[in-house]
């Protein structure tokens, strides 16, 4: 009796489950949306920071008004949609093609970096959404410098995928292939 075939998952003693991989273009859209998303938000909370400093330095009672609405509009209409599809089109990469949410390092903080941020939207810089909040500069000014530098830091981690696998040491001869190519 023979075993399975390579790469499946048995579901049953007599029925073999193969598990797929998504093809190279499905792979490469979803990569695109991801990093498009991921810019974009970065692009956002870039945005919303230089309105609060603007808004900070300000004496007109007119600009300050505007920006209110101004901010609320970046997190309303772009900061809680691309947070979202972030969290989710970088799930779905790390699931679909084996990094696994939590077998690498950089996967980790990348994920804990995101909610970081969705986290400082809800708690620090929500009063935008109200309209007779009163906002406090300095609180908008340092929660949407956190977000871009978190978002800078996960593009960063992106980009050089520090650290190996968990639970597993790069032996010296994978380490001498990786560097050679």
């Amino acid at each position: 009796m023979t075993g399975p075939p390579a790469g499946s998952i048995t579901a049953g003693p007599e029925a073999p489950v193969l598990r797929r991989r998504p093809g190279r273009r499905p792979f490469l859209a979803l990569l695109t949306v991801h990093i498009i998303v991921t810019i974009g938000l970065l692009g956002d909370s870039a945005g919303f920071l230089a309105v609060a400093i603007r808004r900070s330095v300000s004496d007109s009672p007119a600009l300050v008004a505007s920006t209110h609405e101004l901010l609320g509009m970046f997190a309303l209409f772009f900061g809680i949609p691309l947070s979202l599809a972030a969290v989710l089109t970088g799930t779905a990469l790390a699931l679909t093609i084996g990094w696994g949410l939590f077998r690498y390092p950089w996967v980790i903080a990348k994920l804990t970096l995101i909610i970081s941020v969705i986290v400082v939207g809800a708690t620090v810089l929500r009063p935008v959404l109200d309209a007779n909040a009163q906002l406090d500069d300095t609180t908008l000014i340092a929660g949407s410098a956190y977000d871009v530098a978190a978002l800078t830091l996960a593009a960063t981690l992106a980009m050089f995928k520090p650290g190996g696998r968990l639970g597993r040491r790069r032996t010296r001869q994978q380490s001498h292939n990786f560097e050679s190519h």
